[in-house]
This record gives C-alpha cells, sequence and structure tokens, in this order.
C-alpha cells in the first residue's frame, strides 16, 4: 500500500465529506464512530481522517496510540462481525492527522451496537452513515452468499416494472398499496428484483425509493 503523503491529504481534505471520507476532530465514543466504520465496511469501504475538525481544519491528536486504541476496540467490540481498521500517521504543520482505513467487507451485513444495546447495520450515503432499511439489510446479505438469484417473474413483478416504465420512482409503500400486498411480500419482491440488477434501490434521510435499472 502506497503511504500517504501530506499533499494526499489536503487533497482530500479540499474534496470534503462524501461517502468513503469523514473528518473526527478526536474519537469520543465506541458506539458513534462503529456506526461510520460498518457504513464504510457495507458499501465500497473508507477512510477516518482523525485530527480534522469537520470543517476541514486540520487540528491533529493530541495522542494517535489513544485514537488507535478508541478505533480499534470499537472495530472489535462494537462491530459485528468484527472489522480490522489499517492505520497510518501521516505529519502535517508540526501535527498528526492518524488515517484509518476500512476495507469493504465480503461478509456483509455487519453490524454496530448502539447505546440502546442493539445491533444495526448502517450504510454509507453521501456523508452520512444512516439506517439500513430491513430490505437493504436482506440485499447485503443476499450479495454475501454465492448463491443465484432465482426470480419468480409473475405478474407482481410485471406490473412494478411496467409502473417504472412510465413513472421515475416508486416506495414500497405504494408499490405494497398499488397491488395490495403484505410489507413482507411487497419486500422479498423488491429484494429479489434489486438482486437481479431489473431495479435499484436508493437511500436518502428522508425516504428509500425504487427506480428501473
Amino acid at each position: 500500500m502506497n503511504r500517504l503523503k501530506p499533499y494526499h491529504i489536503r487533497q482530500l481534505i479540499l474534496e470534503g465529506e462524501e461517502v468513503s471520507l469523514d473528518f473526527k476532530k478526536t474519537i469520543t465514543s465506541c458506539s458513534k464512530i462503529a456506526k461510520t466504520m460498518v457504513a464504510f465496511a457495507n458499501n465500497k469501504g473508507g477512510r477516518l481522517l482523525v485530527g480534522v475538525a469537520d470543517n476541514g481544519d486540520i487540528k491533529g491528536v493530541r495522542s494517535e496510540d489513544e485514537e488507535k486504541y478508541m478505533l480499534t476496540k470499537a472495530a472489535h467490540f462494537y462491530c459485528r462481525p468484527a472489522l480490522e481498521p489499517s492505520f497510518e500517521e501521516v505529519y502535517m504543520d508540526d501535527k498528526i492527522v492518524l488515517v484509518a482505513e476500512i476495507r469493504e467487507s465480503d461478509i456483509k451485513p455487519h453490524y454496530a451496537l448502539g447505546e440502546d444495546n442493539k445491533w444495526w447495520v448502517y450504510i454509507r450515503v453521501k456523508d452520512k452513515s444512516l439506517l439500513a432499511s430491513k430490505i437493504v439489510v436482506d440485499v447485503l446479505k443476499a450479495e454475501s452468499k454465492e448463491d443465484g438469484v432465482l426470480i419468480e417473474y409473475s405478474g407482481k413483478e410485471k406490473a412494478l416494472l411496467e409502473y417504472l416504465e412510465s413513472n421515475e420512482r416508486i416506495t414500497a409503500r405504494e408499490y405494497s398499496r398499488m397491488l395490495n400486498l403484505s410489507r413482507r411480500r411487497a419486500q422479498r419482491i423488491l429484494v429479489t428484483l434489486v438482486l437481479s440488477g431489473l431495479i435499484r434501490v436508493h437511500t436518502t434521510e428522508k425516504e428509500e425509493f425504487y427506480t428501473a435499472s
């Protein structure tokens, strides 16, 4: 792995927080940072820049060993399955920025232990780590398996695909109401169609919706 240089960090900071990058001035809570770590692992991986404020100011870390300890503790005890972050220290302006890299996992989904003492799945959407819906969790589980997807191409699937030919998007609730399906049945169909590549799932902070691929 190529070592990061100060100019690499400056470039990342200029690009700002996004789907694979997050700034942390310091690590204060294992449960909070675990959300970001599992969100990276459940997506395409990502980097945490510790010692960088939200606005991009380089503050540096007071003790890289303490920050590593908190991150490792979060990865091992607040993430399930456990994660193994890799660390790199970059010296900038007489300060140290700790870079923690979380690689994309091949055993998705990963869960984070919340402050409510329950395990939750998070995904990365733009610069936020959001709670995953049951449909997204099922998609992550199925994608980690090597079994193929068996599509039951019935009238229910056809009706959804035909709807999306003339409409931009649909939500699970709208699909359930449209065909008078139970919530569970609608979710199973949506998961199958996402896995088959016929539709795409889009998660935002406000809602989750589906479009034709």
